[in-house]
């Protein structure tokens, strides 16, 4: 989803053993195992949980997962451990490094889904304060979000450090009495939102689309600077808004090559914001384990994944 450019939302890595010195695919028996890393984020698993359903299901493989983290997916490209990226946001220094430099992976197409990060408040905020979502009027407003991590500052509530951020760069060029805190994880930013929305408790943070969290509790987004192409070209000096993301699957050249039918379906798939939601809503408000949310979107949905099934 969504880690520091120099590594990575929320990315999951295929591995067919095929592709690494395994039996070719003659049939069912043949298939190698597809190896799928989890990442930090629940839209990534829901994504993630409905391809490996249907690679198991529909076209015979097996499939083992993981968690790791996006930087070791990227570096395990060159290895040959990774065959996919089900769903990178951005990340162009990556891909100069690993698909155009070493030429160790491509794109295999977008996911459909449309990313967006950025700061956002509680609606009560908004109707309180009109003018808090302009961030020329944020320094006013710091000391409601002063924290005891923060002292005289406010907070900018961020989530795992690992995430791609701007934030503490943003703050300081754009000239704001805030400090970043880092809550550690996706989890922690959802609960945080939760309980601001419930209680009427200040809450600036930094969260992100597609995310099914904005079916249950009503967030509105900061307007920072407009993003402008090139204005966060240079890190240190990045002063805009981060840049819409069409979220993309990133394949190993191995992959690509000798992936055959699991690699036709990754290049296949793409969804929407409000199916991966669908997923993840499911996992998390309906209780369900990441196979039973996407077996029940499968069965609910095939005139969406029908054609991504190759023939």
């Amino acid at each position: 989803m969504r880690t520091k450019k120099l590594a990575g939302p929320l990315l999951a890595a295929l591995l067919l053993t095929s592709c690494s010195g395994g039996a070719p695919e003659t049939g069912v028996a043949a298939k190698g195992t597809v190896n799928i890393d989890v990442h930090a984020w629940v839209g990534y698993e829901a994504q993630a949980a409905v391809l490996a359903y249907l690679l198991e299901h529909e076209l015979g493989y097996k499939v083992s997962t993981r968690k790791n983290n996006e930087s070791d997916s990227w570096r395990d490209f060159e290895s040959g451990k990774v065959d996919v990226i089900v769903e990178n946001w951005g990340h162009n220094d990556l891909k100069k490094e690993y698909i155009e430099q070493k030429k160790v992976a491509l794109s295999a197409g977008l996911t459909g889904n449309k990313g967006v990060i950025g700061w956002y408040v509680p609606e009560w905020m908004t109707k309180k304060y009109p003018d808090i979502t302009d961030y020329r009027n944020l320094n006013k407003y710091a000391h409601l979000f002063r924290t005891a991590k923060t002292g005289n500052l406010g907070q900018v509530l961020d989530g795992d450090p690992t995430f791609v951020t701007n934030d503490e760069v943003l703050i300081k060029n754009l000239g704001l009495d805030y400090k970043v805190v880092y809550s550690g994880s996706e989890d922690a930013l959802i609960k945080a939102a939760q309980t601001a929305a419930r209680t009427r408790t200040p809450l600036l943070m930094y969260f992100y689309e597609p995310q099914w969290l904005f079916t249950k509790v009503k967030l509105v987004k900061v307007n920072l600077p407009p993003y402008a192409v090139g204005c966060d070209d240079v890190p240190a000096r990045v002063a805009c808004d981060y840049p819409p993301y069409l979220l993309d699957k990133i394949v190993s050249r191995r992959f690509a090559e000798r992936g055959g039918k699991a690699y036709e379906l990754v290049r296949n798939f793409t969804w929407t914001n409000d199916n991966q939601n669908a997923v993840a809503a499911e996992m998390i408000n309906g209780k369900k384990t990441a196979e039973q949310a996407a077996r029940q979107w499968v069965e609910e949905n095939k005139i969406v994944w029908k054609d991504w099934i190759p023939r």
